[in-house]
Formats: C-alpha cells, structure tokens, sequence
C-alpha cells in the first residue's frame, strides 16, 4: 500500500512538473504567430469566407475533434466520463468550425470508444449531411475505423458510398493542389480504416489510411505529448510537397495507473496550449508542415486558431 502511494506521489509530481515547463513556455516565448489575432465572423462558415476559389486544401489548417462522436457514450455520471471525449454533438462541432472528425465502429455499424458503444452511425451521417445542406463550400474531412478489438462491419465501404454518395471526394492525389471552389459541389473527403476488410482502391469514392498518418502516444504528462508532437511533425515533409494529411492531436490520455482517469481533467493540462503549439512550430521552424490538429472538448478559440493559420497561409504571410 506505501509503495502505491509513494508511486502516486511521484506521478502527481511528473505532472505537475511538466506542466510547469509548458506554463513558463508560454510566459517565455508567448503564444503569438501569423494570424492569431483572425476570428471568423462566422464559424460555420469559415472557410467560405475565405474566397473557395482561392483556398487549396494543402494550404488550409483543418481543426478536427479526437474520438468525435462520444458526446452520449455510456452511461452519464458513471462511465461516461472515462470515454466521453466531445461534449457537443456532431452537428454542434461542425457549426462551431470543427473539418476534420474521427468516428470508430463496431460491427454493427455503431459507434464506439473501447468497449462503451453508443448511437448508429447513421446519425454522424445524418448530422453532417444536415451542416452540408444548411452550407456551400465547406470542405470536411472524416476518417471512420473499426474500433480496436471489433471485426469491420460487413460491406461497410458501400454503406459509405452509398450513404454519402454525390458529397464524396473521390481519391486523387491532386486533390491537394486543388482549391475548395475546384472540388465544389463534392464536399467529404472520407477515409475508411478497416482492420481486416480490403482497403480502399486508388481512384475510388473512399480513401486508405495512408491518406490520413499520425504518431500517436499513450501518456498523460502534457510536456511528454507537447514535445513529441513537435518531433514528428518536425519530420514530415512540408505540406506544399507531401500527398497526405498529417494530424497533431492537441490531446494527452488518462492512464489506468493514476488515480485520476476521467478525459476531461486530463486533457486540461494540455488543453489551453493549443496555440502555444501553433506559435512553437513557427518559431521552431516547421509550421509549413500544419495540416490537420485536433483536440478533445473543441472550442472556437481552438477553431480560430486553425483558421487564422490558414488566412495567413491565403494572405502570404505564413
């Protein structure tokens, strides 16, 4: 029993420690880059705002949610606050500027987050299909799994197909070089990530998961997730010449050995320093490598943020 305490005691003081490395970060060097200061009069609507005709998707900083469809996982007061990792629904993020959602499934085509199962997916469908129809030329990423520890759902790629239908980008890698107002009427760029089911083809309505890469770590010391981060989107290429999207998750994982596990005290030590990440990347020399950067619990500063980036990147200024 002592020595569970004591091993308590020193991970308090880890995370305290490296919270204090990102608090005097953020004293030292500020949290100010190109665009900070832009906030969209609209955030439903921030990319059409930006000109469609002049905005190319390699250029645009996409802010996107971490476990997306959870705002109703499990049971409320009881598990819900170990899985929930979005408070607002589908709908709600997409109204508030999120573009890019991650959905995980199980094999009867419901969403997931571990072993908590929640709604259908037809109401993620449903939800984005709503924000299209009330919309013009907002452009969304979606990248839907299968869940760790669950078979793919049968003919699961021909739902999607079916279900999204004319607002599906199809893969090309010149999508990249495109601008939203060339890729108009078509709207969804969807990733499909199956565990064990053929992949999508080349050319098809759904895209493979080479298309969406990140380097994900299982920590939930702030400083640990911030630098690590920072390392491998140093090693990407710039998003000008690469044919993929990059995401950085804004985002640290309750761990079962500590004491506290519910996600959203955990993610708050990392949680603000989202435009502290934005503003280190520019002065560490690879924010030309931003592309997809995504949080738990999103909020319109975090939005603001990413569009800012890319109304800098539109005016030449980053």
């Amino acid at each position: 029993m002592g020595a569970q305490v004591s091993k308590q005691l020193e991970r308090r003081k880890a995370i305290d420690a490296e919270k204090k490395i990102l608090t005097d970060l953020l004293q030292s060097s500020g949290d100010q880059f190109p665009g900070s200061d832009y906030h969209p009069s609209d955030h439903k609507t921030w990319m059409s705002s930006l000109d469609p005709s002049k905005v190319h998707i390699r250029n645009i900083l996409f802010p996107g949610t971490h476990d997306s469809a959870t705002n109703k996982i499990g049971i409320p007061f009881i598990s819900r606050p170990f899985a929930q990792c979005q408070s607002s629904s589908i709908y709600r993020q997409l109204c508030r500027g999120a573009r890019v959602l991650d959905v995980r499934v199980n094999q009867d085509r419901r969403v997931c987050h571990g072993i908590l199962v929640t709604y259908p997916i037809d109401v993620v469908l449903d939800s984005i299909k709503r924000f299209l129809s009330e919309t013009t030329s907002e452009i969304l990423i979606l990248e839907i799994r299968t869940e760790f520890g669950y078979t793919d759902p049968p003919d699961f790629d021909t739902f999607l197909s079916d279900q999204l239908s004319d607002l599906l980008i199809h893969h090309d890698d010149n999508v990249f070089d495109k601008t939203i107002a060339e890729l108009l009427p078509r709207r969804i760029i969807c990733i499909w990530k199956p565990r064990k089911s053929p992949a999508p083809k080349p050319g098809g309505p759904l895209w493979s998961a080479g298309y969406l890469r990140d380097n994900w770590i299982d920590t939930d010391l702030p400083n640990t997730k911030f630098e690590s981060n920072m390392k491998h989107l140093s090693e990407q290429q710039p998003v000008s010449s690469r044919k993929y999207f990059y995401r950085v998750e804004n985002t640290v994982t309750p761990q079962a050995d500590n004491p506290v596990v519910c996600v959203r005290p955990v993610t708050d030590r990392i949680h603000g320093y989202a435009r502290l990440f934005i503003s280190q990347a520019f002065a560490r020399g690879f924010a030309d490598r931003l592309q997809v950067f995504s949080t738990d619990f999103i909020d319109e500063d975090f939005v603001d943020a990413c569009a800012g980036v890319t109304h800098a990147r539109l005016e030449g200024k980053a």
